[in-house]
């Protein structure tokens, strides 16, 4: 496909038929390299930096998380995202704060430009120990993956985060190790090496935990691309078949064995034909901090689900009640998670679960090409069928339906369509078809 969103170093697009940009329009970084500033109005701009009507793709968000439970807005870990991109970026900002429902995002350097001559270690401080890493990573790895240096083969970045890395409302670092990145990596080629240095809880006592990874950037005016051009279908009964469960356990070690038992014995009940393996037993070093982590892998080895649970057990029956006590806790957390997990795999042509699917929207979006990772939040029944032969017929263009971009896109969760929504909002040239199932990329790129 012939790609229309290649950007110049400034954020400019190139002119048709033209091979550079003229360069005095071509904005520069503010002398004292600090960006991020928050401006009144009628604040005076350094002249060397670009107007704000010269920015790179200014955008206003409103009603930021209005959804998302019980108090809307921005929360610490958005707000240190969004800081370190902002000051890397030389942007104004305005709404900047914890508890923000509204946000102004100026940028005026792309990712090429902002880290140009910049050292390739980076580390972030989340402002609270609870603050979740890994979504501080969520926000910030596309960006990086578009800074190279100029390098033939660019120069990875070491990156630290520090702050939680198994906190509520938010991934683990098991769910980014073991599902996440993989996927990542098996669809577009996204390289990020990780190692996990220091869990940080939100439950029981917090203590600041740390993650350390190494992001391999694309090439400059590289596009993210699918490693096999062209949507995959899986009419494979191996695809769905479930073959394996990887467990990963982090609680009280007087649970160990209890739940152990409890979730092979559940996990048998409900999937007999899967191999169990626990992948990681450890101790969480705190009577209130249980996580639990399944992982289903299909037989023909391309599809992975995954489902987990972050909890505290209740104030009575906690466990420390003897054996029955470790044995009504143990039931309760192995019914909840593998239960959560059998939905994800029996819902008929799932191929990612329902935290995959809203992960992924971003890498969607900016590759290059058609991409469909339908969850079974997507499709009923009915469709499921329908929906294999539209992705098999897509080179064709046939029984494409393209979706209204004025509302939240799709059947899947309020993550993912407002995911979508949002995306096809900021990226010209992306659409979406089916009920948010497909996805047309912007095929992004900067030069």
């Amino acid at each position: 496909m012939t790609n229309n969103n290649k950007y110049y170093q400034d954020g400019s697009k190139p002119k048709h038929g033209a091979s550079k940009r003229d360069s005095k329009t071509q904005p520069s970084s503010s002398p004292s390299g600090h960006g991020g500033q928050h401006r009144s109005k009628k604040e005076d701009i350094n002249p060397n930096r670009p107007s704000r009507e010269q920015a790179y793709d200014p955008r206003d968000y409103d009603s930021v998380h209005a959804e998302a439970g019980n108090r809307p807005g921005l929360k610490a870990q958005h707000v240190t995202a969004i800081r370190w991109l902002a000051e890397i970026t030389d942007a104004d900002v305005d709404g900047l704060e914890v508890g923000s429902t509204t946000l102004t995002f100026c940028p005026r350097l792309p990712p090429p430009t902002a880290l140009e001559g910049k050292p390739r270690f980076i580390r972030i401080a989340a402002d609270s120990d609870a603050a979740s890493t890994l979504l501080i990573l969520q926000a910030i790895l596309p960006f990086l993956l578009y800074a190279p240096d100029t390098e033939a083969e660019p120069t990875p970045f070491e990156l630290e985060l520090t702050g939680g890395t198994n906190v509520s409302f938010s991934l683990s670092y098991e769910y980014l190790d073991q599902v996440l990145l993989p996927r990542l990596q098996d669809v577009f080629g996204v390289r990020v090496d990780r190692r996990l240095k220091k869990r940080g809880w939100s439950l029981g006592s917090q203590g600041r935990g740390s993650i350390c990874l190494t992001i391999h950037p694309l090439k400059r005016g590289e596009a993210l691309r699918l490693l096999n051009p062209g949507i995959p279908t899986y009419n494979d009964p191996a695809d769905f078949e479930v073959k394996r469960i990887n467990v990963s356990m982090i609680v009280p070690s007087n649970l160990h064995a209890e739940l152990q038992d409890t979730l092979s014995r559940d996990i048998t009940a409900a999937l007999p034909g899967a191999e169990i393996s626990f992948e990681l037993v450890e101790d969480s070093g705190h009577a209130a901090r249980i996580y639990v982590l399944l992982v289903a892998r299909s037989a023909s080895g391309r599809l992975r689900w995954g489902r987990d649970v972050l909890m505290s057990p209740p104030k009575k029956g906690n466990g420390k009640n003897g054996k029955r006590g470790e044995n009504v806790l143990s039931s309760v957390i192995s019914h909840r998670v593998v239960g959560e997990l059998v939905r994800e795999v029996a819902m008929r042509g799932s191929t990612c679960d329902e935290y995959l699917q809203d992960q992924i929207v971003i890498f969607q979006v900016l590759a290059e090409g058609r991409t469909s990772f339908p969850g079974g939040s997507d499709i009923d029944v009915d469709d499921a069928t329908v929906l294999q032969q539209d992705v098999a017929k897509l080179e064709l263009g046939e029984r494409m339906r393209r979706d209204r971009t004025d509302k939240p896109i799709g059947d899947g969760s309020m993550h993912s369509q407002t995911a979508k929504w949002v995306a096809s909002q900021i990226l010209p040239g992306v659409e979406w078809y089916n009920k948010g199932a497909i996805c047309q990329g912007a095929g992004t790129s900067f030069i």
